[in-house]
């Protein structure tokens, strides 16, 4: 299940994030700041609420079974007319496709707004495990270029992947996938 966080997910995204530093802490850059107190991370859930209401990021919870399996968004950096998607899965859940999985719901959801043209998935060359989602999912290497290495395994050169709208509706009626015509989730 994806949803967004709410206040009363903080503790338990604490252990979810205190479990997974070691994994994280050489692709993602937040998680230098780790771990943060419980009032911070309570405080920033608000704010992505707020956030959201005003039709920014959607930053969402990643659940199985009940638990905390990690952690996505898309992100209204790239364009007008685009989101970034973007995904952490914590250790206990690795290697069973849940990146994937999460990444196709979010990309069918969010071609589903009129607005949005197309997502990208943007992450370090380095960085195999998301270039192998991109991959899997049929998006289109868009181009690489030098960028900050912000965590430590990053060698500083970002790739970008894009998804169409027009592409990714030919994708699924190729694949036979029933799309989600409910948008992004609530």
């Amino acid at each position: 299940m994806l949803r967004r966080w709410v206040v009363a997910d903080a503790e338990a995204l604490g252990r979810a994030v205190s479990e997974s530093i070691h994994h994280l802490r050489p692709w993602m850059a937040w998680i230098a700041e780790e771990p943060v107190p419980i009032e911070r991370r309570r405080a920033r859930i608000e704010v992505w609420e707020r956030e959201w209401k005003l039709g920014g990021d959607a930053v969402l919870g990643i659940f199985l079974n009940g638990e905390i399996a990690g952690g996505c968004g898309l992100h209204r950096r790239i364009a007008p007319d685009g989101l970034e998607l973007g995904y952490w899965i914590h250790p206990a859940f690795v290697r069973k496709g849940l990146a994937t999985r999460v990444a196709r719901l979010l990309t069918d959801s969010a071609l589903h707004l009129p607005e949005i043209s197309h997502v990208e998935i943007h992450h370090d060359k380095a960085n195999l495990a998301s270039a192998g989602v991109a991959l899997k999912l049929g998006f289109e290497f868009v181009d690489e270029g030098p960028s900050e290495a912000e965590a430590p395994a990053e060698v500083g050169i970002e790739l970008r992947w894009r998804m169409e709208q027009q592409a990714w509706a030919q994708h699924a009626a190729a694949a036979g996938e029933q799309q989600d015509p409910g948008g992004l989730p609530r």
